[in-house]
């Protein structure tokens, strides 16, 4: 079956995101610059480098506003944090998607205690396995383009602190994944803890591996 989404008014978003997962969820902090705290859920997140350390995360525009408070946040400030949701988490970061008026501080809806920031304004969800503080590097404007198109701004945000809790630190020094069990989105209102888990040897070796082992 062939559809094209430009053409089909049956087609339903939540396909996309079907198809496209798991996806990991943005838990994202913000702070206005009143000071008034936002803490919302997005599944269109991703990290897109290591070096420099950048993530992103996109905001559809909501029905009762212009944009979302996230947004607002994040241009007048600058600055937001991620916060990883583990399984553990799930049912706060479900109450933290809900559509609050502004102003309401979603860390006291939801009872998250905060934490502190080293280098940014906005708090952390205390209980998360790991926090990436992070500054605005761009914001990215999609514009709609066909009738039911919603419009969309992808947030860059380069990491400048990362917060890790003791106990999720294997004996290597890594982050461990399947002790934090981060939740992932799917379709619709279905969500996942991490599968199996495989490991898979690189078959081939990095530029830099190649020459030390000819010098």
């Amino acid at each position: 079956m062939f559809i094209d989404p430009e053409t089909s008014v049956d087609l339903k978003r939540s396909i996309f995101n079907a198809i496209v997962a798991p996806r990991p969820i943005g838990w994202i902090s913000t702070m206005s610059a009143a000071g008034q705290v936002n803490l919302a859920p997005f599944s269109h997140f991703n990290i897109v480098s290591t070096s420099p350390p950048v993530l992103i995360f996109s905001c559809n525009s909501p029905e009762d506003r212009p944009e979302k408070d996230t947004l607002v946040n994040v241009r007048a400030t600058g600055e937001f944090v991620f916060n990883l949701v583990s399984y553990d988490l799930r049912e706060a970061m479900n109450l933290t998607s809900t559509a609050a008026p502004h102003g309401v501080d979603e860390f006291e809806l939801a009872k998250l205690e905060k934490a502190a920031c080293v280098k940014v304004r906005p708090p952390r969800v205390a209980a998360s396995p790991a926090n990436l503080e992070c500054r605005l590097l761009q914001i990215v404007e999609i514009a709609p383009v066909v009738k039911g198109d919603t419009p969309s701004n992808v947030v860059f945000g380069r990491v400048v602190g990362l917060h890790v809790q003791d106990q999720f630190f294997d004996g290597a020094g890594r982050f461990d994944t399947v002790k934090a069990q981060p939740l992932t989105r799917l379709g619709g209102i279905q969500y996942a803890p991490p599968g199996p888990i495989v490991e898979m040897p690189q078959p081939f070796k990095r530029a830099a591996e190649t020459k030390r082992e000819a010098s």
